[in-house]
């Protein structure tokens, strides 16, 4: 494990004073300047709107490089992982900074097996949520009300932390699949102890007893490939949530209910949601691809591209190229004709060539065919946010994990620009005019 290491100094002149900071270089070669001390030492704080330039913290997890379109969990190479590993040995990983041996897999996926099941007594917790509740929300709801079942982590928060962890990640998809089922008014499927991760989360929300559920290897894979893909993206919006609830004390279940009401965002975790609307939309159309073009393009239309550009990447997603891929291999083994796809291609051919979207920066991210992937394995648009969740809530735990272990950490607390009244001299009621 690499650490940030002292390279120089940057100098800052304020009310013609000059200033000595630090300059930080990471194991990859960037570069930050260290202003922990800045407030106490100029009596100056920085504005930075949404954090675009502001490193929150320190962490070995996930290296990201948007210009290059690099994206790696603990030095290895997304594309490796999604092409060699289940999603259980990336969870790994990400928990325990190493691939696991034979043996260490072995145990890893005993204990999920061993956790899989939920207290009878939650199962009540369901039925006074509406069929139309949002999966999001209900989630939330579950998990944050685990630490009740569950306390052990009260006393000291990292001495039961992989029990926890493991029980996280398994109870979470037995959730899900819960919640879809009442949804539906089907009765619940339990996990299965002879099926793997992905393999028992698909059995569980299909299965019914007039109509058993076939598992193909083929879903199982593309499944962990799509977990693998989501499973932690450095600082995004919801992994800051779980950091920074965590940094009050907060349980490592409040911290993961609060990123996944982050994530429920349609900003955030909505995305791919929003690209399959907006692909239906085009089919509806016509499939009138250049109508949509054309009002991405007009500045006074609030029309945007769903599944287009990212916060990071100034060039294609890496997990892009893999899902589309994916998406390519997976409607030919089902051997289903999506209409949406075709459409998503042809948009994607129009956007890359076009000059106007190209100096934007603007490539397929990873939202713009995981829909249609979904959509292929039967899991409807309401649920997506859900399997994007359950993608990276390793990611969530190895992020809450490492803060807790950082001795540099600290209660988040951001400042702000004061831009309202001055003092304002009280009026009384019978003066207010």
């Amino acid at each position: 494990m690499h650490t940030s290491k002292d390279n120089g100094t940057a100098q800052l002149i304020l009310d013609g004073k000059t200033y000595e900071l630090p300059v930080l270089t990471g194991s990859e070669g960037e570069r930050t300047i260290d202003i922990r001390n800045l407030l106490n030492t100029t009596g100056y704080t920085v504005l930075d709107n949404g954090f675009k330039n502001s490193a929150s913290c320190t962490s070995s997890i996930t290296y990201l490089d948007g210009d290059k379109g690099i994206l790696r969990y603990r030095g290895y190479a997304i594309e490796d992982l999604a092409a060699n590993c289940t999603f259980v040995e990336v969870a790994y990983l990400l928990l325990h900074n190493e691939l696991p041996t034979a043996q260490e897999l072995l145990d890893f996926r005993k204990l999920l097996a061993e956790f899989a099941l939920l207290h009878e007594d939650m199962i009540h917790f369901f039925d006074p949520f509406p069929a139309a509740a949002s999966p999001m929300s209900i989630l939330s709801v579950m998990v944050n009300s685990l630490v009740n079942f569950y306390p052990e982590m009260s006393d000291n928060p990292r001495e039961n932390l992989d029990t926890t962890a493991c029980r996280l990640i398994s109870k979470i998809r037995t959730i899900a699949a819960f919640s879809y089922k009442m949804s539906r008014g089907e009765p619940t499927v339990y996990p299965r102890h002879d099926l793997a991760y992905c393999g028992n989360f698909l059995n569980m929300m299909f299965d019914l007893p007039v109509r058993p559920y076939t598992l193909l290897p083929e879903v199982e894979q593309v499944l962990n490939k799509l977990l693998i893909l989501h499973a932690d993206h450095e600082q995004n919006c919801s992994t800051s949530a779980v950091r920074l609830v965590g940094s009050s004390g907060g349980s490592l279940y409040a911290s993961i209910s609060a990123g996944i009401n982050a994530l429920a965002g349609p900003l955030h975790g909505g995305a791919n949601e929003a690209v399959i609307h907006m692909l239906e939309d085009i089919h509806a159309d016509n499939n009138d691809y250049m109508k949509y073009i054309n009002k991405a393009k007009d500045k006074h239309d609030p029309f945007r591209l769903s599944g287009f550009g990212h916060r990071v990447y100034r060039t294609y997603d890496p997990r892009g190229t893999i899902i589309r891929d994916a998406c390519d291999e997976m409607l030919n083994t089902l051997e289903i004709q999506d209409p949406l796809l075709d459409i998503a291609k042809n948009l994607e051919e129009i956007v890359l060539n076009d000059s106007h979207f190209v100096k934007r920066n603007l490539y397929p991210n990873v939202d713009f065919y995981s829909g249609i992937i979904y959509r292929a394995l039967g899991i409807p648009t309401n649920m997506f946010t859900v399997m994007f969740a359950l993608g990276r809530l390793p990611g969530w735990i190895a992020q809450w994990k490492e803060m807790h272990e950082d001795r540099n950490t600290k209660i988040y607390r951001p400042r702000q620009l004061y831009t309202g009244s001055t003092h304002r001299p009280f009026v009384p009621m019978e003066e207010r005019g």
